[in-house]
């Protein structure tokens, strides 16, 4: 049955479905449930443990592959191989994200103490997904009307791939400090936390507390982040659909990859380079895509060995210098 409803086109070699409302409406309801699951799972400010971390991060995982099952029984394997190579392009460009968010969130920064920073990530992925609607929608209706679009954003990927290999800077950049400059001038900020509040009262006032600044700040880089995923999951599919539930459910799980990945980044030496790569392939991928389409399912390999790639020489490097230390 699921095999009928989906048609690759001879044309641009992508997969384009025949969604329902139903089909939106389903998903929307799972998301909705998952986020206040979520929400009521995490409603303390316990500090996070790293077991429990561990079994949350599988656990996103494991529903993002379980809707993939799902995709492959409605709409067949086709759609499948799309929306899985859309879920790990999201997935390992998410990972430059929580480095990001480690940064912003950190002691040299806004400095939130972690059994606060659940609550701040949360909102920041719900605003996340609701900019994730809108570049998903611009970019698909910009790519129908306009196809030589494909080949700007090719080579923007492109650009932004070699930008990402070549930096070294382990501090946020000279912009991220300014919009954090821009955010204490525009919004009045108090200098300490009240406990997990947004807002608190200084002297009679109505202030915003660190947390606010510190929600506002990381909205501000997921735009950014945006700009270079959304294009990157359009190498790999066309479909609305597709695009948009490989995404959602790579964003959903970035909390606890953050919580797990956060602390991980001095050992996991040659991932940012590897991210860098792999922008560099969809690029490449979508500037010849109009003229040579690349099977999706080769796509989602070769990115799998990039990461598994960068992942284990990290681990050979920590060895090696663990040694040397010795």
């Amino acid at each position: 049955m699921g095999s009928l409803l989906a048609s690759t086109s001879a044309k641009d070699g992508f997969v384009h479905l025949s969604v329902n409302k139903w089909d939106w409406i389903m998903f929307g309801l799972l998301l909705v449930s998952l986020m206040a699951l979520d929400l009521f799972l995490h409603r303390g400010h316990d500090t996070p443990q790293r077991s429990k971390i561990v079994k949350e991060t599988l656990c996103w995982v494991a529903v993002a592959l379980a809707f993939g099952a799902w995709i492959w029984f409605r709409f067949g394997g086709a759609a499948a191989g799309e929306y899985y190579s859309g879920w790990a392009i999201e997935k390992s460009l998410s990972v430059d994200n929580v480095f990001v968010w480690a940064l912003l969130l950190g002691p040299s920064s806004f400095a939130v103490p972690l059994k606060y920073q659940h609550k701040v990530l949360f909102w920041g992925v719900f605003g996340a997904i609701i900019m994730r609607f809108l570049f998903v929608g611009a970019g698909t209706t910009l790519l129908e009307k306009f196809w030589p679009s494909v080949l700007f954003m090719g080579a923007f990927l492109l650009w932004t791939g070699i930008k990402v290999f070549k930096h070294d800077d382990d501090e946020p950049s000279e912009g991220e400090s300014r919009v954090i400059q821009l955010v204490r001038k525009v919004v009045p900020v108090s200098d300490k936390l009240d406990g997990a509040k947004f807002f608190t009262k200084v002297n009679g006032k109505r202030v915003a507390t660190p947390l606010v600044a510190a929600l506002i700040v990381i909205e501000l880089t997921d735009v950014v982040f945006a700009v270079d995923s959304v294009p990157a999951i359009l190498a790999v599919s066309r479909e609305p659909y597709l695009v948009m539930t490989s995404n959602l459910f790579a964003i959903l799980g970035l909390r606890s990859l953050y919580f797990l990945l956060a602390e991980a980044k001095d050992k996991l030496y040659y991932l940012p380079k590897a991210l860098g790569v792999v922008l560099v392939f969809v690029g490449a991928k979508m500037v010849i895509g109009h003229w040579y389409h690349v099977d999706t399912m080769l796509s989602l390999l070769v990115i799998a060995l990039i990461l598994i790639t960068a992942v284990t020489a990290s681990l050979r490097r920590n060895t090696e210098q663990v040694s040397i230390d010795a």
